[in-house]
Parts: C-alpha cells; sequence; structure tokens
C-alpha cells in the first residue's frame, strides 16, 4: 500500500533503500513522512543534513544564528566559497534543495536558548545534536526528555569523537555526564583544532541513529557511548545506565526547565 504513494521518481531515487527487506517501500515513505530537527550546520551538522536529506528524510529542520566563514569550509562540507558570510541556514537549504527536491527544509536562524527550545523542537520527531558547546548539549538532553522526543548527540575535539543516542525509555545525558566541566577544562575546536574529516565520521554515525529511530530498526547507541580515535582509528562503546537520582530522568527529576540556568556546570539545583 505505501508502495502506491511512492511516484517512478521516488521508487527510482530511493531504489537502494526499497530493495532492502529491512527498509522496502513502506520504510522509504516512513522516512519521507519524518520530521528531524538539526541543531548546527556546521562540522557535525554539514553530514548530517546531507546524507539525511538523500536518504529522503521528509523535513529537516536546520537552526544556526552563524554565518559561513573560510576556516569552515575544511571540514563543512554543504558550504563553499561562495557562501562565505552567508548564513548557514540559508546555505544548507540551498544545498538541500540542489541534492534532494524531496526535502522541505525549515530554516531557523536562531541561538538554542532555554526561551525558545521548546518552540523549536515542538513537532519534530527527532532531534540531532551538531551544536558544540556544553550548554546548548544540556539544554538539548533536558528539553527533548521532558518532550519525550530521541536525541542523538555527537561531539568533536582534535582527533576523537563521541556518540550516543537518548531516548525516553532510557538513559539521559546527565546520567553519562551529571555536570558540565568547568570553564576552560575542555577546549574548543577554534582553540585545540579539530581533523577536517573527523565531523563526518561521527555525524554519519549521528545521521546513522536517525534513519534506524524513524524507520524503529535495529539497536541505537541508547545507554552507549561510542567513543572513536580517527589517530589509531579504533572505536570503543562504554555502557552506562539510567541514573535513578538523575535530576532531570530519575523518578523525582525536573518537570520544566525554567529553574536550570544554562551556565558554566549546567547543573540542576535543588
Amino acid at each position: 500500500m505505501a508502495a502506491l504513494e511512492l511516484d517512478a521518481t521516488q521508487l527510482d531515487r530511493y531504489s537502494r533503500h526499497i530493495i532492502m527487506d529491512d527498509v522496502g517501500p513502506a520504510g522509504q515513505q516512513q522516512l519521507l513522512e519524518t520530521r528531524v530537527l538539526c541543531i548546527g550546520a556546521g562540522g557535525l551538522g554539514s553530514p548530517v543534513i546531507e546524507y539525511l536529506a538523500a536518504a529522503g528524510i521528509g523535513t529537516l529542520g536546520i537552526a544556526d544564528d552563524d554565518v559561513v566563514e573560510r576556516s569552515n569550509l575544511q571540514r563543512q562540507v554543504i558550504h563553499g566559497v561562495d557562501d562565505i558570510g552567508r548564513p548557514k541556514v540559508d546555505s544548507a537549504a540551498a544545498f538541500v534543495d540542489r541534492h534532494a527536491p524531496d526535502v522541505t527544509v525549515e530554516t531557523h536562524e536562531t541561538r538554542v536558548t532555554k526561551d525558545n527550545v521548546r518552540s523549536l523542537i515542538d513537532g519534530y520527531d527527532i532531534v540531532v545534536d551538531g551544536s558544540d558547546n556544553f550548554q546548548t548539549r544540556y539544554l538539548l538532553n533536558d528539553a527533548c526528555v521532558l518532550a519525550g522526543i530521541p536525541l542523538t548527540h555527537g561531539a568533536i575535539l582534535r582527533f576523537e569523537g563521541q556518540a550516543t543516542t537518548i531516548r525516553p525509555t532510557g538513559p539521559c545525558y546527565r546520567c553519562l555526564f551529571p555536570e558540565a566541566p568547568p570553564a576552560g577544562a575542555v577546549p574548543d575546536c577554534a582553540t585545540a583544532g579539530v581533523l577536517g574529516v573527523l565531523p563526518g565520521t561521527v555525524g554519519c554515525i549521528q545521521a546513522t541513529e536517525a534513519i534506524k529511530l524513524a524507520l524503529d530498526h535495529g539497536e541505537t547507541l541508547t545507554g552507549r557511548l561510542l567513543t572513536y580515535d580517527a589517530s589509531s582509528l579504533s572505536f570503543e562503546t562504554v555502557p552506562f545506565e539510567r541514573n535513578p537520582d538523575c535530576p532531570v530522568c530519575g523518578a523525582d527529576g525536573i518537570d520544566s526547565i525554567e529553574n536550570v540556568a544554562y551556565t558554566e556546570t549546567c547543573s540542576v539545583s535543588e
């Protein structure tokens, strides 16, 4: 029945999905009906946006308040020289329009804050965290847990990256890292650098997680932190469990982000 909803062009474009027993025409139709919000259109966001659009995710939200800079081009592959100075959301939307006409892009040229996060994530089935700071990571974790929206997380620095997936039924980011490290303890990419291909690897993992969530297929990284060392080309998976005393997903966790200050350690005060 779902196959009848795909036109001839779509049957051709997505044929390598459609011939897979685990996807098929019904699965491709599900992808086309899925709404994913990508926070960040930079290093991690670029491969996420590229591959989710190519896979036929029907609606792709992109939130970013930055503009394209020349130094971005070493790793942010959906932007080009002609995009320098252009808002990243506009450059990203143009990329998707050129490569994936089936995909509807919703741009949000804004920084994610406590005041707008709930309205941003509302209506999306999955959120992908391609941010580059701890405040946004904790804010997205808390907001998505409270809203019951799956979140796939990624982070990169120098030669190393990590990824995990937060689902309503599993442990959250705060179960793994209760608080952010002190300011200055972990340098950012602008200070310490990042291998240009690294976000491609980690972002593709995040895109894979989002597609599996959309298809409700396979085993996600829920309850597992995947770490990647590009210098030795090695992966390690570290399991973690739900903390019953977690201030967000625990039995006595918060029911609103209103009183959480997303500064410094991003701690949830009693």
